[in-house]
């Protein structure tokens, strides 16, 4: 995408190199609580989620308690390929991903994953995620610490147990290498951009969904970088 052309393009609706314009909205799963829960320390804490476009996985994130910056970027490869159309190629090793800054104290990490996978991205889908096709669209949970990595493979470890999908789940847990934060008219894309067509067909429910199955975590204001 060529940043002159971005404006007239967002005018439209059509920003299509890397998440594309959707057939449905996506559905929900009313995952259950973990049954091991995160034990952190006082303190902000960080974690990356990938979850195919990161527009929706932002804005689901950006609409919880306890939730003080969520950022859209790049996890998996290199610095010098953690661009937008480089990344849309498929071959850089990067996810479209975010990294949340949450006190839990008010949120823990069990309850980001128990919602990510309720309202945020599909864990059956191996390399894509609805109208997303590619590695850099793949869902994978990426701890930030141990704690994070205990507590993210015993909840995948229940939901794999748990028959709420017909389907094997193929969600990774990946090492963190590195984040590098996407362009700028990424970041608070459904805040921006809400009459966009991908956002109103396909994100807009995530978040409805997200209200509808955790009113005790959802927040109506959107957390702005």
């Amino acid at each position: 995408m060529r940043r002159p052309l971005l404006s007239a393009l967002l005018a439209v609706g059509v920003l299509t190199a890397s998440c594309q314009q959707p057939a449905q909205a996506e559905g929900a799963v009313a995952t259950p609580a973990a049954a091991v829960q995160a034990n952190e320390a006082p303190g902000k804490k960080t974690a990356v989620f990938a979850g195919g476009c990161f527009w929706g996985i932002e804005a689901v994130f950006s609409h919880l308690n306890g939730v003080s910056s969520v950022v859209s970027g790049y996890h998996g490869g290199a610095k010098n390929t953690a661009i937008y159309d480089v990344v849309g190629s498929g071959r850089t090793g990067h996810a479209e991903a975010v990294r949340v800054t949450y006190d839990p104290a008010k949120i823990r990490y069990d309850q980001l994953l128990r919602v990510f996978f309720a309202v945020g991205a599909d864990p059956t889908q191996l390399n894509y995620q609805g109208p997303d096709h590619g590695t850099q669209y793949r869902n994978a949970l990426v701890p930030m610490n141990a704690e994070q990595a205990r507590v993210a493979a015993a909840y995948l470890g229940q939901l794999k147990k748990s028959g709420l999908w017909k389907q094997p789940l193929v969600t990774a847990i990946e090492p963190y290498k590195a984040f590098y934060p996407a362009e700028g008219y990424h970041q608070d894309f459904a805040a921006n951009n809400p009459d966009h067509g991908y956002i109103k067909r396909w994100d807009a429910p995530k978040v409805a969904n997200l209200k509808r199955l955790f009113p005790d975590l959802y927040k109506a204001g959107f957390t702005r970088n």
